[in-house]
């Protein structure tokens, strides 16, 4: 089963554009709670997240048609993704549906105080991480039916779309476009600093991956890194 599957008429939908309009896809810039190990939380860019937002502004000035109103960018209302478009010279949408997956009571712990505090739960969700619903929070399914007016909406663009949100979001949109199994929704990787511009044409998506700057900064231990990818 896929996302799709869920959602037939914006399937019909994706095959009624004419006009080849792209969707460029990006997870905010390094933020201090990346550097901590911590999940999810609302902290602000590190200045090598900061030095991202600004690569991603040159790299929208020089790759679309910013100028001439062509490009819509949509963020989250949370302070990192705001942050990572602010150089960006063009008029910004928050949408709450973009906010990265609730981790209820577990928001702004670091990934070995769930593994200790809570080790029943840290297996629960390493075993099934698409049911998997945090104490309080969402789960994968929970955030993939959230994003649905997201979807229909992107469907209904015109223009090329810059969507700057976080990496379970992310997944679920891309999964979408490329039709990607429910199953596979979790792990499929999202690299950080990298803009994935994806092209929806009739029955199929064009894709592309442009990594703009190293993913981490020298500030991210080894370790921080190993563990989060193992959660994450």
């Amino acid at each position: 089963m896929c996302i799709r599957d869920s959602s037939r008429i914006v399937f019909f939908l994706i095959n009624l554009h004419i006009t080849p309009r792209r969707v460029i896809l990006t997870r905010h810039g390094e933020s201090e709670s990346l550097v901590k190990g911590c999940v999810g939380g609302d902290s602000d860019l590190t200045p090598f997240g900061n030095e991202y937002a600004h690569k991603l502004a040159e790299w929208v000035l020089d790759n679309l048609e910013v100028d001439t109103g062509e490009v819509t960018v949509w963020t989250s209302t949370l302070k990192r993704a705001i942050q990572t478009t602010q150089y960006i010279p063009t008029r910004k949408i928050r949408l709450k549906n973009l906010d990265e997956l609730d981790a209820g009571k577990f928001e702004g712990m670091t990934y070995a105080e769930i593994s200790q505090q809570y080790p029943e739960e840290y297996n629960a969700r390493a075993h099934d991480k698409l049911n998997y619903r945090y104490p309080g929070g969402e789960s994968y399914l929970d955030l993939i039916q959230r994003l649905e007016p997201i979807i229909f909406e992107l469907e209904r663009q015109q223009k090329d779309v810059v969507v700057v949100a976080h990496q379970g979001v992310l997944r679920c949109l891309y999964a979408y476009l490329k039709d990607v199994s429910l199953e596979e929704v979790p792990y499929i990787p999202i690299p950080l600093h990298a803009v994935i511009k994806l092209t929806p044409r009739a029955y199929a998506c064009t894709e592309e991956i442009i990594r703009l700057m190293p993913e981490t900064s020298e500030s991210v231990s080894p370790s921080i890194i190993s563990e989060k990818k193992s959660y994450d």
